[in-house]
């Protein structure tokens, strides 16, 4: 349920839905917080209990057992959860010609889950590993094979090297075709959707910024504030799930009400 204040915004963010030429939603940790998966800088955030330095390349490379312990820790939890009702709002605004595409930053693979099509993955994901010589890549489950069979840290069995998980680490560089794809979407979208992010992990961050010179409007839903509230067109402080599934309903209503006028 949705206060009477944060309300206004969820009709307002239905309202530029329904007349954007092309939306774009760019999802962080926030909006998986309801499928069990803990945040990094919320007030029970990741980063308040674990040293950020193990999400680093350098941490992995220098300590890589320790690297993959804490990675399977993490990966028993993503296994194990399921999208939410912010998923399945985002996935049913494509389904109905309303959403262009999903720029996220989390690894979880919850919006690909949930049945959102056009998803850009921009830290990477979980679901495989990566050799760090030849680049190899595999899924996820033959490095946990391998480490099951007493091969830990798990090495590529092409050409014996670390393997790393999928995943994006502070300090390494984001893939160049997640990067140039998020980059189209934000220059040739006239409304975006910041969902569930802080908003102050770069380059992630800089995409609100870069739809808004391009004169998009921008709405922004997350729990606590973010540095670029003071530039948003829209600001609703909430639960995700609740306002993603208000918008959906509204979105709705609002289709169905023009298709009945004309």
């Amino acid at each position: 349920m949705v206060s009477a204040l944060a309300s206004r915004g969820v009709e307002a963010i239905a309202e530029l839905i329904v007349k954007s030429r092309k939306a774009v939603a760019l999802t962080g940790a926030g909006i998986s917080t309801e499928s069990g998966i803990p945040d990094f800088r919320g007030p029970q955030g990741l980063w308040k209990r674990v040293d950020p330095k193990i999400g680093t390349i350098e941490f992995f490379m220098e300590h890589p057992d320790e690297f993959w312990r804490f990675q399977l820790d993490r990966l028993k939890e993503m296994m194990k959860a399921k999208p939410n009702r912010a998923h399945y709002a985002l996935a049913e605004l494509e389904k109905m010609g309303k959403l262009s595409a999903v720029i996220t930053q989390n690894v979880d693979g919850l919006h690909l889950k949930a049945g959102s099509k056009n998803v850009i993955e921009i830290h990477g994901n979980l679901r495989t590993a990566v050799c760090i010589r030849c680049k190899r890549v595999i899924p996820i489950e033959e490095a946990l094979r391998l480490i099951e069979s007493g091969v830990f840290p798990p090495k590529c069995e092409k050409c014996g090297s670390l393997l790393k998980t999928g995943s994006i680490l502070f300090n390494e560089p984001i893939p160049e075709e997640a990067l140039t794809r998020s980059y189209i979407e934000a220059e040739t979208c006239d409304f975006m959707m910041a969902i569930g992010t802080s908003l102050q992990v770069y380059p992630a961050a800089y995409l609100p910024v870069l739809a808004k010179r391009r004169g998009a409007k921008l709405a922004i839903i997350n729990m606590e504030p973010t540095p670029l509230d003071d530039i948003a067109d829209v600001v609703v402080h909430g639960k995700v799930g609740d306002v993603l599934e208000s918008v959906l309903k509204l979105v709705k209503n609002m289709v169905e009400g023009r298709g009945q006028r004309a």
